[in-house]
């Protein structure tokens, strides 16, 4: 039987707890074993997880090695390992409801004009988060809505999956591998240790418009995102702000969308916005305007 889906969970240094939560979540898939493989891509983590983790309850199961430090390397590994007509991301601490794969399956066959495509991700937080950091959640992949919605434009962040759950086409995947080959400064676009770049699922999603097709998201979709404290600190918070807003302008203008120059009156109104936020939000709107500056003065237009 010709393998359908490859599950890719690419990860660094997980935390064997998350882990495990997230191999149960795979185990308990109602898509029957011989239609999936599962590819773990062990990136430069400190100790070799082939020795460390069993996957030995799936017939079709391997773990590889990706020594280049990065989301993006450890990405692509899977991209070229994978056998499967449809790849699923999941990430080391995504817990995929048990219906996932075969829901996501039943998307390829009934809607092949979409190239790319996820779904809701729900919070597991460690700690109860401050009631302040709310406005936020969409920054650590939260994403809940009622409708089905799908396009085939660039820019379309309502429809675009995040890299959490992002289920695409291996002929979509294998493209953007290609591209990112003779463009390598897109390698950068996404998290490489502690750093807290962003925005290299948008890029792999948006390969699937370049190819004309489009990307959506779908509310029979759906998977828990567990969440760290930390996560939800406003130190985080902050490097993460200003690391996703810098990755947005680069991919921007990667993807021929070149950012607005800011005139007198949308600075005056920019201070206005500022005088009027909280302290904690003050800090976060900083960091974004941060991460904003930090991408213009490396860009040459």
């Amino acid at each position: 039987m010709q393998i359908a889906i490859s599950v890719v969970i690419c990860t660094h240094n997980p935390r064997h707890n998350y882990i495990d939560k997230v191999l149960r979540s795979l185990q308990a898939q109602t898509l029957p074993l011989e239609k999936w493989e599962l590819l773990l891509v062990d990136n430069a983590s400190e100790q070799l997880l082939s020795s460390k983790i069993d996957l030995g309850w799936h017939p079709q199961s391997r773990c590889v090695r990706e020594e280049e430090l990065g989301l993006t390397p450890a990405r692509l590994r899977g991209i070229k390992e994978a056998v499967g007509q449809t790849l699923v991301f999941v990430d080391d601490d995504n817990i995929l409801d048990s219906d996932y794969l075969e829901i996501a399956l039943q998307i390829s066959k009934d809607y092949p004009f979409i190239g790319a495509w996820g779904g809701q991700i729900r919070p597991d937080f460690e700690i109860e988060p401050p009631e302040w950091t709310k406005p936020y959640w969409g920054l650590l992949a939260i994403r809940e809505f009622n409708q089905d919605k799908w396009s085939n434009l660039l820019h379309q962040h309502d429809t675009t999956p995040c890299g959490a759950g992002l289920c695409i086409r291996k002929f979509v995947a294998e493209k953007y591998a290609e591209s990112v080959c003779t463009q390598s400064e897109r390698i950068k676009l996404d998290r490489k240790g502690k750093q807290l770049t962003s925005c290299g699922d948008s890029d792999l999603a948006f390969t699937a418009c370049d190819m004309g097709l489009g990307t959506g998201q779908f509310t029979a979709l759906k998977m828990t995102h567990l969440i760290p404290a930390f996560r939800v600190q406003l130190d985080y918070l902050e490097r993460l702000a200003e690391g996703m807003t810098y990755s947005q302008i680069i991919l921007d203008v990667f993807r021929g969308k070149l950012p607005t120059k800011i005139s007198w009156r949308g600075k005056l109104f920019q201070y206005y916005v500022r005088w009027r936020l909280t302290p904690n939000q003050r800090r976060l709107y900083d960091a974004s305007l941060r991460g904003l500056n930090m991408a213009l003065r490396e860009l040459t237009f």
